[in-house]
């Protein structure tokens, strides 16, 4: 029993942990100047906090799978950095 206890102890740190390396998407992308670049952002840190609550709800125990999702909205967001400083350059 103890090692059960032990084996799904260490699991849930893992979890955990895995958790706490996915980047949080940041909002950098100016508003004023790519309105639409901006709400993507924001919609990519609304769902980043929705898998976090799932996880939560969940006792993080989804395969993976959040995630997983999490680091392709953490991608999503630097594409989305990068679309913005591409748009920047060709206006020069």
């Amino acid at each position: 029993m103890k090692k059960l206890t032990g084996a799904v102890s260490a699991a849930a740190l893992a979890l955990v942990a895995a958790a706490a390396f996915a980047a949080q998407p940041v909002r950098d992308v100016s508003g004023h100047r790519h309105p639409n670049i901006a709400a993507a952002q924001r919609l990519t840190d609304q769902a980043y906090h929705r898998i976090v609550a799932a996880q939560q709800a969940n006792e993080w125990d989804m395969d993976g799978h959040a995630a997983k999702a999490k680091d392709l909205l953490d991608q999503a967001n630097r594409e989305l950095k990068a679309a913005a400083e591409a748009a920047n350059h060709d206006r020069k």
